[in-house]
């Protein structure tokens, strides 16, 4: 999942347009009152086309670029780093044990069938929304909007991004057979994704979500305080702690909502979370590139 990319807002009230057209009687004719020409020929105070007139800007802005877009340069940083070789010395171990034998991978789709017996109802709601997005999710939890935080909502955009591509690339190379397959009375309550299980993309990508954020967090503890600042000038290590282990927490839910639907094994979801581990170890040994000025810039937004 590429996630959900913000609270986008009511992308075309187009208000009450009014009656188009009460002609009366047996109907009528409207003429117009002017003639519509292109905004380019508006004419200024002093009479000459608005379109002569040019702004400054040497480049794009920065706060211009949306944090979608913007999340594709710091995975282009990330490609062009040894990530694999790393990220997959912990992801095998994980599915060698699952596998290991017939028995391993029975009990695991055991579980899944009780989870789903035992659990699934309750999770429902939570299931099908998180199948879509779950940045709300991230978002409420930090009480932040695109509009309020929109460096942090970068941040979240940047692991949103990485971890789905690292995550497509290990279900590419290990193509692990999802558990509906094997066992289809488990009948996930949602489409079964058209890629291989492990490990878990939800798994990799909201454990990547918490810990990039956890790094902004501790970072906004720890920062200098500007020369004059208004009180508090950095984060409460109190705050800090309680938001990473509420991040942590929600992670780990999503996580496990897709169990419950049948759609990964619990070893999916370590998988997930051991990936999310291995590939924020590479983006903090990027100094001085994109990721590390997203970080330092979203910490700002935490005093």
């Amino acid at each position: 999942m590429t996630g959900n990319t913000g609270n986008t807002g009511n992308t075309g009230n187009t208000g009450n347009t009014g009656n188009v057209g009460i002609a009366g009687g047996e109907g009528g004719w409207f003429l117009a009152d002017r003639v519509d020409l292109p905004f380019v020929t508006v004419l200024d105070p002093n009479n000459n086309p608005i379109s002569n007139q040019r702004r400054t800007l040497a480049a794009f802005p920065d706060r211009s670029w949306s944090a979608r877009w913007n999340a594709w340069l710091v995975l282009d940083d990330f490609v062009v780093t040894d990530w694999k070789p790393t990220a997959k010395a912990v992801l095998d171990p994980i599915l060698a044990a699952a596998t290991a034998t017939a028995a391993s991978i029975a009990a695991e789709i055991d579980d899944l069938v009780t989870a789903a017996q035992n659990e699934r109802a309750d999770a429902l709601g939570e299931i099908l929304s998180q199948d879509v997005e779950f940045f709300s999710d991230f978002m409420g939890l930090l009480s932040m909007s695109p509009g309020s935080h929109p460096k942090t909502y970068r941040v979240l955009h940047i692991a949103s991004l990485i971890g789905s591509f690292a995550a497509l690339h290990f279900k590419g190379t290990y193509n692990r057979v999802r558990a509906s397959q094997l066992c289809p009375a488990l009948l996930p309550p949602v489409p079964l994704p058209g890629h291989a299980s492990f490990p878990s993309g939800h798994s990799t990508q909201a454990h990547l979500m918490a810990l990039c954020v956890g790094r902004v967090l501790t970072q906004a503890v720890n920062k200098p305080p500007p020369a004059n600042p208004p009180p508090p000038a950095n984060l409460p290590q109190q705050d800090c702690d309680v938001l990473k282990t509420d991040l942590g927490a929600l992670a780990d839910r999503v996580a496990r909502n897709r169990e419950i639907a049948g759609l990964h094994y619990a070893s999916d979801s370590a998988g997930g979370v051991a990936l999310a581990q291995s590939v924020l170890a590479t983006l903090a040994g990027m100094a001085a590139t994109s990721f590390a000025v997203a970080i330092t810039n979203a910490t700002e937004e935490w005093p």
